[in-house]
């Protein structure tokens, strides 16, 4: 078993695991406990009273962050010649079609999102089997699947982000920096919690909303009082 540092140990007596703290006490405690030396990532896991098995409960959409995600995301754009100047006028840092296509087949996945137009899905669809396992596949859903290449790169770097829940029935999601204010983290983890709380399936039963965690980089998870969103 692995032996805690003084630091953690420290961090831990700072948490009360019996306790469920509101919104804004969990991300000023976050900060307060954080022991990385670098601008880590704010996570909320979010454990759901839904089955993914069943096609209308596994959810799966995006929302766009107030204040931003604080990571500049590397964007690829799949796009035919007369879309190329406008995914480079809203700022995609790759944009192309056959070229990249070639390059991910071979193994190059050095981007963040991938933004593609509907009439190249099918050669898209070459290399679904290596973006697909990664969370790289461009998909209707999330929005990057669309025709307004140029509005759909600009959300992605503005600050909009994609979740799923996994088999487990739990949403995994960054909500920003460690070097975010406490109200800033607050106000992007509401934001993602009213979206999961607008897109509660109808066949859902018993409590939606089971449990809220807020943990940075390597440091204690925090459990927030769920009411706040019932």
């Amino acid at each position: 078993m692995a032996t805690l540092s003084k630091k953690r140990k420290a961090a831990n007596q700072k948490v009360d695991n019996e306790r469920l703290y509101t919104l804004e006490e969990a991300m000023a405690l976050v900060k307060e406990v954080n022991l990385t030396k670098f601008d880590a990532s704010v996570d909320v896991h979010v454990r759901l009273g839904v089955d993914p098995r069943k096609a209308d409960q596994a959810l799966r959409g995006t929302v766009t962050l107030p204040n931003g995600t604080g990571k500049t995301k590397r964007v690829l754009a799949l796009v035919t010649p007369d879309k190329e100047q406008e995914a480079k006028d809203a700022g995609a840092d790759f944009v192309g079609l056959d070229e990249f296509i070639n390059k991910v087949q071979g193994g190059w996945t050095d981007f963040d999102v991938c933004v593609a137009m509907p009439q190249v899905m099918a050669q898209v669809g070459r290399i679904g089997r290596i973006l697909g396992p990664r969370g790289l596949m461009p998909n209707p859903k999330t929005g990057t699947v669309t025709m307004d290449v140029g509005a759909a790169i600009q959300d992605v770097k503005g600050g909009k982000i994609s979740f799923r829940v996994d088999k487990y029935g739990i949403i995994h999601s960054s909500i920003g920096r460690i070097s975010f204010s406490a109200e800033k983290l607050a106000q992007n983890a509401m934001e993602l919690l009213t979206t999961l709380q607008r897109m509660k399936p109808a066949s859902a039963k018993g409590i939606y909303m089971k449990s809220i965690t807020v943990a940075s980089t390597m440091s204690p998870g925090i459990k927030v009082d769920a009411k706040i969103i019932r």
